[in-house]
């Protein structure tokens, strides 16, 4: 079974089985002939996989290259402290039959979608938000008669679906969606990450307990994950991506980092141009790149955009960085650690090392606690104890020793680890909990409300591990539970990455934070003011109905009170505040409803209201394109697709899946004609040629358009 679908046969219960097809039944077949392999193997004298081992004997890997082969393009432009992305992504159809391709991917969980178009031959077609049952429809009713048709749905709000439907036989059909999001800014550096790879989420078995429960664990692990064999035949990889990146922060750039991926630099150091060093690359691993002003105090912090709605702001405060001459109070840390499959390979070496490192910070008047977890969980001490030089010694050892097998059952360590904060040391003691995790789960949503009944008694901070972690759950668990998010993408950067994060850990937040606005009113978000740590900027948007007044900022550091004072007149023009503050508005939505403030049906119609006055791709929310024109002939038929991704990088397929997945083999040698359609073509005909001239057709289209509306207002 694969990790997001991984539990024990016992754990099933009946009347899951009954309400939860088409989920629920394969998982019931597998596992029990999983379970009858084990006692068949245990029987011959073979102990067979562990309890929880990951084991999938066909079912989630794709054997072979899809009918429709993927490429994909990111341009974006960087612009003060936010970023414009165009992800094209080219549909290209290598069969001779008809298709309907899906393929679900990722993009930063900040991120606010607001356009699709569709370029079909030499036509350009414009998409629409509406209501996503609506869209569907619209998008249903187009394939079944037809005609060409783009769909773009919210799964979670860093994973989305594209689904195109009715490509011919050798046709290419181009998706273009847009949308922004904010650049990350800490300790002086500013961060963007392009998530590239969705990594295979865990389902824990009792959230399947409805039939919306069921389709939910359907729409975010439909995803096949290419088998390893097969990759190598690919040339350029599955799913091969270009990335070229606009940098114009408002400042001389200075220490510009690609952290994964080799890139070429150009241009002068306020407005530099990036491309990849490779034609492209797999989708497998984020894109991540950081920078730094070159002067000494970066110059921005304050943005603004006039709309016919009204006039939006965008202010990011910094609470100073030097806390070295604050008292540094005692900690009652309880470490957290996810060894279960998806942490295999890389991840779990990253997850150890980290671990590890933390615990040589520890001093006698800490106290702490170690938690490890897959489908099972084991706490290293009842409750947290001294850090003595033996216990820390101890604890080390037991990291050490840590493997990655079975489920990511996250919850049951959550709570235990929020049940142990404050069971030991002084009661004035820092409670902090540091979950080291990739993140790989479906049910984000409890999670959250375990965050949120704790009552901010405990600091929740989040280390993800990996290439491609689940940042949405990572930064929602830390805003929640009033810490901060951290990210360990390969093993190089432990040191790098954790060292900040434990001076952070170290050091008190700034507390009793209060926002007014004096001379003019903010309509901001988020309502409920995060906890803001030494070097991490507070980031507020509002919405008024005339930008004026000055915006104080106040709270208290180590017992002393710290203000800032931000004149809203200074505000520098930017184009792109509106999406971003609708965008945090829904997750304010969201995170009344986690935390069980805000019910379900008024949740739904909130962000449904927002999503459409706003023009952006929610939950509830979506964008659909469709071409008029019929293409497919009556009686053709059509065939469904989803298309496989790659196994994020560093992860272990034998883990993940099961030893035997490593051993088996497609049946049958490849014929040459398999054999030449494995090879994604490298000439002007290949996905990097389909999509220059598929955005060249696009501009070209909404040029045309543009002069078009041109003439009909005059």
């Amino acid at each position: 079974m694969p990790h997001f679908l991984t539990f024990r046969r016992a754990l099933i219960p009946a009347a899951m089985l009954l309400m939860a097809a088409p989920v629920a039944l394969a998982v019931h077949t597998t596992a029990a002939v999983a379970a009858d392999d084990a006692d068949d193997a245990a029987a011959n004298g073979d102990e067979g996989p562990a309890a929880g081992t990951l084991m999938l004997t066909g079912q989630g890997i794709a054997r072979s290259l899809p009918a429709v082969r993927l490429g994909t393009d990111m341009d974006m432009t960087v612009t003060g402290q936010v970023a414009r992305v165009r992800v094209t992504q080219a549909f290209r159809n290598t069969s001779d039959t008809w298709m309907e391709a899906h393929y679900l991917y990722p993009l930063p969980q900040d991120g606010a979608v607001d356009s699709l178009k569709m370029v079909v031959g030499q036509r350009v077609i414009v998409g629409h938000i509406q209501p996503r049952e609506k869209a569907r429809e619209t998008y249903e009713a187009a394939k079944a008669s037809g005609r060409k048709a783009g769909l773009v749905e919210q799964q979670r709000p860093n994973m989305f679906t594209t689904m195109v439907a009715n490509v011919g036989p050798g046709e290419t059909v181009l998706i273009s969606i847009e949308y922004q999001a904010p650049v990350v800014q800490a300790n002086g550096t500013f961060s963007l990450r392009l998530p590239l790879v969705v990594g295979p989420r865990y389902t824990p078995p009792h959230t399947l307990d409805t039939q919306a429960a069921v389709a939910d664990a359907n729409a975010v692990t439909a995803a096949p994950v290419l088998d390893p064999k097969v990759g190598p035949k690919t040339g350029t990889g599955l799913n091969p991506t270009t990335i070229s990146v606009h940098l114009a922060p408002g400042f001389d750039v200075a220490n510009l980092i690609s952290r994964y991926h080799k890139v070429n630099i150009t241009g002068p150091l306020d407005n530099r141009t990036i491309n990849l060093a490779d034609a492209s690359v797999p989708a497998d691993r984020d894109f991540v790149l950081d920078w730094r002003s070159a002067s000494a105090d970066p110059t921005l912090g304050l943005f603004a955009q006039h709309t016919d709605k009204g006039d939006y702001v965008m202010a990011s405060v910094t609470p100073p960085a030097d806390l070295s001459n604050l008292p540094t109070p005692p900690r009652e840390m309880v470490f957290v650690i996810d060894n279960s499959g998806s942490m295999g390979g890389d991840s779990m070496d990253e997850a150890k090392a980290s671990l590890i490192h933390a615990l040589g910070t520890l001093r006698p008047q800490d106290h702490f606690n170690v938690i490890r977890f897959d489908d099972t969980m084991t706490r290293l001490f009842e409750h947290s104890v001294a850090a003595t030089p033996d216990q820390v010694a101890l604890a080390r050892r037991f990291a050490g020793s840590l493997e990655a097998q079975g489920g990511t059952e996250m919850l049951p360590a959550l709570k235990a680890a929020l049940e142990d904060a404050g069971s030991g040391g002084s009661p004035d003691a820092l409670r902090q909990i540091v979950f080291l995790t990739d993140g790989e789960i479906s049910n984000e949503r409890e999670m959250m409300a375990a965050i949120g009944a704790d009552g901010g008694r405990s600091h929740v901070f989040m280390v993800g591990i990996g290439s491609a972690p689940n940042d949405y759950l990572m930064e929602r668990m830390s805003t929640i539970g009033g810490g901060v998010y951290t990210h360990v993408g390969a093993p190089a950067e432990v040191a790098a990455k954790m060292m900040p994060l434990l001076d952070v850990l170290s050091h008190p937040a700034v507390r009793d934070l209060s926002v007014r606005v004096e001379g003019g009113s903010l309509d901001l978000t988020p309502s409920r003011l995060p906890d803001v740590y030494a070097g991490r900027p507070l980031v507020l948007v509002g919405r008024t109905a005339h930008l004026a007044g000055t915006l104080t900022v106040s709270g208290t550091i180590g017992g002393k009170h710290w203000k800032r004072r931000v004149d809203l007149a200074s505000a520098l023009p930017s184009p792109a505040i509106e999406k971003l503050w609708a965008h945090r508005r829904i997750s304010d939505v969201e995170a009344d409803r986690a935390l069980g403030k805000l019910e379900d049906d008024a949740a739904d119609a909130e962000v449904e209201r927002i999503g459409m006055e706003n023009g952006i791709v929610t939950s509830r929310t979506s964008l659909v394109a469709v071409d008029e024109t019929p293409s497919r002939p009556a009686g053709a038929r059509l065939t469904k697709e989803e298309l496989p991704i790659n196994l994020p990088a560093g992860w272990d397929f034998g883990t993940l899946f099961g030893k035997d997945a490593l051993q088996a083999q497609p049946g049958g040698d490849l014929s040459a004609t398999q054999a030449d359609a494995l090879e994604l073509p490298q000439t002007a005909t290949g996905f990097v040629g389909l999509v220059g001239m598929g955005l060249a057709m696009l501009l070209a289209g909404l040029t045309g358009l543009a002069i078009l509306l041109r003439r009909r207002a005059a």
